[in-house]
């Protein structure tokens, strides 16, 4: 059965930054894209960044660039997002999903998700 799980989610400060985990269990993760989606209260769920299988990086969002990174570990089948200078607009909940190969920008060509985690940013 193929299941993503998130964690490192939680409260920070503004200019604080979190690690957040995407580990899949059921599939090698390394032969999917996996992308990490974010949904803010009253608000649609958005991209923010995607790593294909074969390790190219996709940027959806313009407000998380040069904060955010996305990185891979094949031994431990699992992608990390790395949030840094974390802003109070980034506060959301954050999922990963997975889909063939390739990434995409829309959440629904994802076959895949996780539970979430929930990523809150204030002082």
């Amino acid at each position: 059965q193929l299941q993503l799980v998130e964690s490192g989610g939680g409260f920070v400060q503004p200019g604080g930054a979190l690690r957040l985990s995407c580990a899949a269990s059921g599939f090698t993760l390394e032969h999917y894209a996996i992308g990490w989606f974010r949904q803010a209260p009253g608000k649609e769920r958005e991209g923010v960044l995607c790593i294909s299988s074969s390790g190219e990086r996709t940027n959806y969002a313009d407000s998380v660039k040069g904060r955010f990174t996305i990185s891979r570990d094949n031994n431990k089948n699992t992608v990390y997002l790395h949030m840094n200078s974390l802003k109070p607009e980034d506060t959301a909940i954050y999922y990963c999903a997975s889909r063939d190969l390739a990434c995409h920008t829309i959440p629904t060509w994802y076959d895949s998700w996780g539970q979430g985690t929930q990523v809150t940013v204030s002082s």
